[in-house]
């Protein structure tokens, strides 16, 4: 009996030696991104934002890395790296580590815009590795009610084209979605208004509310609880058709047709990622977008989550280039 549970315990450990072999031996023939991708995060990662804080660019992302904080176990802290439209931000990210724990989350302008207006960026927007894009947000026309007593498009059409330049166009700064929005208003109403530049929504949507400017195109997300406080007053949105929630508000394109615009915002990685970390990235933020709890707060920020594969995504950040490059030639628009 002795001699039978020796020989038990000598089987015992060549069959765990055998095991801890064979997954030795698995390892080594595993690509060196493949182990990352299956230990990643084992620390705290940081989501750059090339905006100001207050406004969606900044909002969203934090709705995700909260939850990704509490799934992964791990720290996901937002570092607001405002200027440039969006270029100091990105190409902080796009110098970092390709090694997942420095991301970029933004919208258009640093990843499909800024490369048609500024000719010495120092980062490629094109080498970025896409992720996921959390969500889209219809822009919108907005105005002080004080400043502006036109209650319509055509209305403001009218006053603009008898009064070219009166009306000061307040932006999220030179290149944004924002800015390339308004220029194209300008261009499709035929009329002119004053662009005044800002560093952001936040500030802009602040200057707005003072009646320090009178207009301003922006996404829904914040601007929506300034135009429910009665602080600004909702002329149209630039979606295709009348959104759900706001079904009394008309669309631009019912006075413009074909006008159409919205904000997007995308998480990417800096060149040379390795594809199995963003991988690991994109699963769990498409987990993230399923949960009710993330559809109801990126609902509150008027947003229609996206998410899907990163291929997907890649290919309508492609579309974006060509449509916003677009806009910028036959709206002959230069940084100012």
């Amino acid at each position: 009996m002795a001699r039978f549970k020796e020989f038990t315990s000598i089987q015992s450990k060549l069959v765990t030696h055998m095991l801890s072999w064979l997954i030795a031996i698995a390892a080594m023939a595993l690509p060196p991104g493949a182990v990352v991708g299956q230990d990643y995060p084992t620390r705290a990662v940081k989501i750059v934002v090339p905006f100001p804080a207050g406004g969606t660019a900044d909002a969203m992302p934090r709705v995700i890395a909260d939850w990704l904080s509490r799934s992964w176990g791990q720290p996901v802290v937002i570092e607001n790296r405002a200027g440039a439209a969006g270029n100091i931000g990105a190409e902080a990210v796009a110098n970092a580590e390709p090694d997942g724990y420095t991301l970029l989350s933004a919208p258009p302008p640093p990843l499909v815009i800024n490369q048609n207006l500024y000719p010495n960026l120092r980062f490629d927007p094109l080498s970025f590795v896409p992720i996921i894009i959390m969500g889209r947000v219809p822009n919108a026309l907005l105005v002080n009610p004080a400043k502006v007593p036109q209650r319509t498009v055509a209305e403001l059409i009218a006053y603009a084209k008898a009064n070219p330049g009166k009306i000061t166009s307040a932006t999220q700064g030179n290149g944004t979605t924002s800015h390339l929005t308004s220029e194209m208003f300008q261009m499709m109403a035929q009329v002119k208004v004053t662009h005044v530049p800002y560093r952001g929504s936040a500030p802009a949507l602040q200057d707005l509310v003072a009646g320090n400017v009178d207009i301003m195109f922006d996404n829904l997300g914040v601007a929506l609880s300034l135009v429910k406080g009665g602080k600004l007053n909702l002329l149209a949105v630039a979606a295709p058709k009348r959104m759900a929630s706001l079904p009394d508000v008309p669309t631009m394109a019912e006075t413009v047709p074909g006008f159409e615009s919205a904000a997007w915002f995308a998480i990417v990685a800096p060149p040379n990622t390795p594809r199995e970390i963003a991988d690991k990235i994109n699963a769990d933020v498409n987990e993230a977008l399923r949960q009710p709890d993330i559809q109801e707060k990126l609902a509150n920020l008027s947003a229609e989550t996206i998410g899907g594969t990163r291929a997907a995504n890649a290919a309508y950040m492609r579309e974006e280039v060509e449509r916003w490059d677009r806009v910028i030639k036959a709206a002959g628009v230069k940084l100012e």
